[in-house]
């Protein structure tokens, strides 16, 4: 039986508003649902705001209507006008289908663009800030540890939960949304500190220096990870990772898995050691991660052969400014291939920053479209009508989830390090 308290109870019973209270009802529900105890607050969230092609099934140009539909999930005709979302929890938006500031570079229509806008100028009259942020820690969205937080990108979750030590479940877009509004979510799962503990020990025993190595070995361990709520703990003489690493590594782990939590002896919050990782429990299982795997999620990322590109994109999970400077400096003084579209993708806090350094007018000068809030994975399909015959990333989620597409479109899709990506775009092709 769910137990609410005083505080939950008023607001049920609709005396903060019929915004929060349809809010906090569909979270009891969800609670319910989970067979959870109680609620917990909820001090930080990033939501999937802005216009989004999946929520033109909602046939209205009333915002409210439309997240009263797909964001409220209302099966009836009752319309709830925005109000403001909880000011106990700090909410900003995950990234949304264009930059914040341009379209056509990224064959965006201004139909879309100017549509993002105004939804996304709406929510921010609510409370919700404009970040358009896969990586929202990089601006400071910081959950410490054993703090409650909701978010609507696998990435942050696993980061928030595993470097921090803070505490979120993969909820969905519209329960992160809820539980924004109300600042409640229900405490089950991850949010209880007893269900953190690791229950597969994974060795690490292929390559694990570069950024990309550590892009692999999160789509590799996440093919690996077939039973189901795993919390790995990676063990091993691998090399230590940094936030560059971290990043890539959480983004794929989450491409090819559930993967919610994932535990690194010597180097997140919860595993100093291994037995600290473990906290008394027996594995369920011993896995290991060998050359070869790490082999094999490459061969699946990266189509064989050469070709010519049209596409490069950097930025899958978003730059930091050191990955943007470095970019900016191997482009310095040279130009991208005529017909090819080299984009980088960041916040825009790490845009402005590469402003105030030069570095982004050192990548405009290329050619080359320092961009933000967003990358081609969450634009409309149009984005990807600029590859002809070869796309290329740096990022093994881009990779993974747009092989399907393109290659039915028999187009060749690319996969490698940052140099080598800015290499093909000046040249306009890929070399093996």
């Amino acid at each position: 039986m769910l137990k609410l308290t005083r505080e939950e109870q008023r607001m049920l019973e609709g005396k903060e508003g019929a915004f929060k209270q349809k809010a906090l009802q569909k979270i009891v529900e969800y609670a319910n649902a989970l067979g959870a105890e109680e609620l917990c607050t909820v001090t930080k969230a990033t939501i999937y705001m802005g216009y989004h092609p999946y929520l033109d099934a909602v046939e209205s140009e009333d915002y409210n209507e439309i997240f009263s539909k797909m964001v409220l999930c209302e099966k009836g005709d009752k319309v709830y006008p925005l109000e403001q979302f909880s000011s106990e929890c700090f909410t900003q938006t995950c990234v949304g289908p264009c930059d914040h500031f341009r379209h056509e570079e990224i064959n965006i229509s201004k139909e879309v663009f100017d549509k993002n806008r105004k939804f996304l100028d709406l929510i921010r009259d609510a409370g919700v800030s404009i970040a358009g942020s896969c990586t929202p820690y990089l601006s400071g969205w910081i959950p410490l540890r054993g703090e409650h937080f909701v978010s609507t990108e696998s990435s942050n979750i696993l980061f928030g939960n595993s470097v921090y030590g803070a505490c979120a479940n993969a909820d969905g877009l519209e329960a992160s949304a809820w539980s924004a509004i109300c600042g409640r979510t229900p405490l089950w799962g991850n949010h209880i500190l007893e269900n953190r503990y690791a229950t597969h020990v994974v060795e690490i025993q292929c390559k694990s220096e570069t950024p990309k190595d550590w892009d692999i070995i999160g789509h590799a361990l996440g093919r690996l990870l077939t039973d189901g709520n795993e919390r790995p703990v990676l063990v091993g003489d691998f090399h230590r990772p940094d936030i560059n690493r971290l990043k890539k590594f959480f983004s794929s782990l989450a491409t090819t898995s559930g993967c919610e939590l994932c535990h690194i002896v010597g180097c997140t919050a919860e595993a100093p050691t291994l037995e600290a990782a473990l906290a008394g429990h027996e594995p369920k299982r011993k896995i290991t991660l060998t050359q070869e795997e790490y082999d094999r999620s490459l061969a699946s990322l990266c189509d064989e052969g050469a070709g010519d590109v049209q596409m490069v994109v950097l930025g899958c999970p978003h730059y930091t400014l050191e990955e943007i400077r470095d970019v900016a400096h191997m482009l310095e003084g040279k130009r991208v291939a005529d017909g090819v579209s080299l984009q980088i993708w960041t916040d825009m806090t790490m845009q402005y920053l590469a402003e105030v350094n030069g570095y982004a007018q050192t990548i405009e000068a290329s050619g080359a479209h320092l961009l933000n809030s967003a990358c081609p994975l969450v634009c409309g399909r149009t984005a990807y009508d600029l590859v002809k015959t070869g796309f290329l990333t740096d990022g093994a989620k881009q990779a993974h989830y747009v092989h399907t597409d393109l290659n039915e479109k028999n187009c060749k899709v690319f996969y490698g390090d940052t140099k080598s990506c800015v290499e093909a775009a000046l040249k306009g092709r890929w070399e093996v």
